[in-house]
């Protein structure tokens, strides 16, 4: 069974340790015994096996593949950093990455959880007044010589269906929760469920534009070290295997390159990156300081995807808010504007 992968603070950690590990002249195998005398439990052990690999001759990128408990971007950039000579800086970039990852998942967290729960709230309160208040109301138009009908009738009927397959809906609620646990706790089933994201829907919206910044990097990578630029492509193409769409834009793109076209070119024209991103390189490559604007595209690329991020998760609790709000407000209207004509009229 595979292992639990290390959260993202765990990952920052680990690469900004050994990060300064190498930076201060310790071997790698030195470095990761240092950092398990400081860990315990399985994270100890983890450590303390990478550096027994790693004694024997085992590349770190190989030690972290073979352990299964590091995501794929973690280990393709490890590999990027060992084939050009820099793995001090692909570990300080991961850091810095992750360190991104975990301050954007305590957001989502902080931004969801009082509009989930507010939301909770309202469907209940909705619940209760289609199924338990509305009856009561019908009852009180029964006694005054009519019924509830139009929007107002049309919802009594609603709570009724909704009383009537209460069952089915708590056994669809618990079916969801299961579903939301296995997720959470479950490894092998939240590989499954993501893989099948990454292939369906990896490729789209912001997902898109962190492959983007993804690719970015890597290339800006390989381009600073002085690779081939077509094996610089390909290492970068190597982190998006998991996304159909975006490896078969890297393959296209490394094919084109071996058949001798421009890099600017080809990456416009396998949409590879953002257009404006492809004028920004060939405009650097012309002054000869490619590798250096490739890494601020890579920059740029990577706070606009984090951006896009919050702005998204900024628009989720308002549109919750706004949404639960109208309906409650839009169930009271239909109930007590007839209720005032009613007593209009007797009045």
């Amino acid at each position: 069974m595979k292992e639990k992968e290390w959260n993202h603070g765990e990952i920052s950690e680990l690469c900004r340790s050994l990060s300064l590990l190498l930076h201060a002249g310790i071997g790698l195998g030195d470095g990761l015994f240092l950092m398990a005398e400081e860990a315990d439990g399985e994270r100890k052990a983890l450590l303390e096996e990478m550096g027994r690999k790693s004694d024997l001759g085992v590349v770190l990128s190989q030690a972290m593949e073979e352990s299964e408990r590091f995501p794929v971007y973690v280990t393709g950039m490890v590999k990027v950093g060992e084939s050009t000579g820099r793995l001090e800086e692909a570990l300080l970039a991961l850091a810095g990455y992750y360190d991104g990852q975990e301050k954007m998942n305590r957001q989502i967290k902080s931004a969801l959880t009082y509009p989930s729960i507010l939301m909770l709230m309202m469907i209940t309160v909705i619940g209760v007044l289609l199924v338990k208040v509305l009856p009561v109301f019908d009852e009180v138009y029964a006694s005054l010589g009519g019924s509830l009908t139009g929007v107002a009738g049309g919802l009594l009927m609603l709570g009724q269906m909704l009383e009537a397959a209460m069952p089915l809906i708590c056994m669809l609620l618990a079916v969801i929760a299961v579903g939301l646990l296995m997720f959470a706790k479950n490894s092998d089933f939240r590989k499954k469920v993501l893989d099948w994201w990454r292939k369906k829907y990896g490729d789209k919206g912001i997902s898109r534009m962190i492959n983007d910044a993804h690719f970015a990097q890597a290339l800006a990578m390989g381009l600073k070290s002085g690779l081939p630029i077509e094996e610089a492509v390909q290492l970068a193409g190597d982190l998006l295997k998991e996304v159909p769409g975006a490896a078969a834009r890297c393959s296209e793109c490394a094919n084109g390159l071996m058949c001798g076209e421009n890099i600017a070119d080809v990456l416009k024209k396998t949409n590879v990156l953002p257009a404006s991103a492809c004028r920004m390189l060939e405009l650097g490559i012309r002054g000869g300081s490619g590798d250096t604007v490739m890494d601020e595209i890579a920059n740029r690329l990577s706070e606009e995807a984090g951006y896009a991020i919050e702005q998204k998760v900024a628009q989720v609790e308002p549109a919750m808010v706004m949404t639960a709000s109208v309906l409650v407000g839009f169930i009271l209207l239909s109930v007590m504007l007839p209720l005032m004509n009613i007593m209009t009229a007797i009045g």
